[in-house]
């Protein structure tokens, strides 16, 4: 079983949101997406300073296996991308509520967050995703 920490909050397609301190979120892959994808070797990140919608395709993750498309959980605008990926994406395999992060963004309406999946709903729809 994939972990799903409770304080985040999840899209549908296996992204994970943390808040910050300073308001931005932090953004990466779930448990269960990178254990899908298999060992990543490649991660293509969003530039710096780019204006995204909810749901835009922002960067896109390859492993061993196949490449994957990630989108933004929230409208804003990207802050800081997570620059250790380009010599260890590997990292998000390894610790993908952590170390392995993708980007940080500044929500243009913080309160899109609350139509974010919580862990519990998270978790059902993983099962209900793989019946």
């Amino acid at each position: 079983m994939s972990k799903v920490p409770s304080e985040l909050r999840y899209t549908q397609t296996h992204e994970w949101v943390r808040v910050e301190d300073d308001g931005s979120f932090v953004v990466g892959i779930t448990d269960h997406a990178q254990s899908q994808l298999g060992e990543l070797v490649f991660a293509d990140l969003p530039d710096v300073g780019a204006k995204v919608n909810s749901s835009d395709e922002v960067c896109v993750i390859e492993s061993v296996k196949a490449a994957s498309d990630v989108y933004s959980p929230v409208s804003g605008k990207i802050m800081e991308v997570n620059e250790d990926l380009e010599e260890s994406p590997s990292l998000v395999n390894s610790d993908p509520y952590g170390d392995g992060w993708l980007f940080r963004i500044d929500p243009v309406d913080p309160d899109e967050l609350s139509e974010l999946l919580d862990a519990d709903a998270y978790s059902q729809y993983m099962e209900e995703d793989e019946d």
